[in-house]
């Protein structure tokens, strides 16, 4: 299949998606293509890009109270490798999504870059807006300050380049191997499939594309989705591990009403604070609101999301600016209580889950060991925090983690 036009024409119907993981199939992919794009995945799967261009689609599984199958067609693929391609394609892009995750964002950027360059070259008043799918703060100023290395002096980025942070609440779970032989392009997904993104960070038009969400204030959006959803999704994991270290299934811990509920207390007296913080976007009704209907897709029993899945990763989660020490930090600038954040971050010192295949996550397991070993240096050296002025905060997960000992 030919996923490459003339240098100097654009299609301002084509989406090119780097990353055809998870969310770039069962989110991006499918919203845009579902809206009458053509969709060019970039990856560096060479199977999987072989088996996108044989077949040019793929199935997304709905996994809610009735499963749903859609086909997702009109799509393509290219080697991440083939660098002269991609910047071919980027440079005839109507838009770009990136979904590669932070640590891999270095290495798709020069190419980005060149692709701008060639479509500079041809089109030099025409933006390119590119949809940063990354779950991350401050995604925006860290692609722009990537990008400027690769361009010319001359290139206007802040006129040319709309970067366009997002917040990305759709839950994709781990697939099951055996699923994945059966068929190595399916993947499941729950029903949500609301893309909030940032109105603000395009430079052309919005694409009308059901399910896009534009919002004024971003940041108090991902602030959203790091401090309520992420922080109770990690907290039930954690606890419900803790109580339940046998269960495989989020479903299956949050029957649990002791998980439930403190599960819930922790992400309301995270919305506390956020509300606080952002008392132009969002109302304690507001979040309330929200914290309930996660509680309720956090329950989803089709989409068998694994406790594994949610909690692994303990230096990220636990570390510095995210979901727990994030939203603690706005608290202190707030002086806001934060007691039930801290003791549902001390129960992740606790996360033994395994994946299907009975293997932990060895940096986990490395981090649990030193922990035990030698407590406040662990927390300094791999969570990022101060040894002076975190004191307090490292004297209370102590005194956590010596007490639920």
């Amino acid at each position: 299949m030919n996923t490459t036009r003339p240098t100097s024409e654009i299609d301002f119907h084509k989406i090119v998606i780097f990353g055809a993981g998870k969310i770039g199939r069962s989110f991006i992919g499918q919203l845009f293509a579902c809206s009458g794009y053509r969709v060019v995945f970039v990856d560096v799967d060479l199977a999987l890009i072989d088996q996108l261009n044989e077949r040019g689609s793929y199935p997304v599984i709905i996994k809610g109270e009735t499963e749903q199958k859609i086909i997702v067609g009109n799509v393509s693929a290219i080697s991440a490798f083939d660098t002269d391609r991609v910047a071919q394609i980027v440079a005839t892009a109507g838009i770009l999504s990136v979904n590669v995750g932070k640590n891999a964002l270095p290495k798709v950027i020069p190419v980005i870059a060149e692709g701008l360059n060639i479509r500079f070259e041809h089109h030099p008043e025409i933006p390119l807006d590119i949809i940063l799918a990354e779950n991350m703060r401050d995604a925006a100023n860290y692609v722009r300050e990537q990008l400027i290395p690769h361009l010319p002096v001359e290139f206007k980025i802040d006129q040319l380049v709309g970067l366009v942070e997002t917040s990305i609440g759709k839950m994709v779970p781990t697939m099951p191997l055996a699923e994945i032989e059966k068929d190595p392009l399916i993947v499941f997904a729950e029903p949500y499939n609301n893309l909030i993104l940032d109105e603000k960070g395009f430079k052309g038009s919005i694409p009308e594309v059901k399910g896009l969400s534009p919002k004024a204030n971003i940041k108090a959006w991902v602030d959203r989705k790091a401090f309520i959803h992420n922080l109770g999704h990690a907290t039930a994991a954690y606890y419900g591990h803790f109580l339940h270290p046998e269960m495989i299934y989020m479903y299956e811990i949050l029957e649990d009403p002791r998980v439930l509920e403190f599960t819930r207390e922790v992400m309301l007296q995270s919305a506390n604070i956020l509300v606080k913080c952002y008392p132009d976007d969002f109302s304690e009704n507001d979040l309330v609101v929200h914290t309930d209907n996660l509680i309720e897709r956090f329950r989803n029993r089709a989409l068998k999301d694994t406790v594994f899945r949610v909690g692994q990763d303990l230096t990220r989660k636990l570390g510095e600016g995210d979901r727990f020490m994030g939203i603690i930090r706005m608290a202190i600038g707030k002086t806001l209580p934060f007691d039930l954040i801290l003791k549902a971050m001390s129960y992740g010192f606790f996360f033994r889950a395994k994946d299907e295949e009975l293997h932990d996550n060895a940096a986990d397991a490395f981090f649990l060991e030193h922990l035990n070993a030698a407590f406040e240096e662990t927390l300094t050296k791999q969570l990022n925090l101060v040894v002076n002025s975190d004191h307090p905060i490292i004297h209370d997960l102590k005194k956590y983690f010596q007490s639920i000992s």
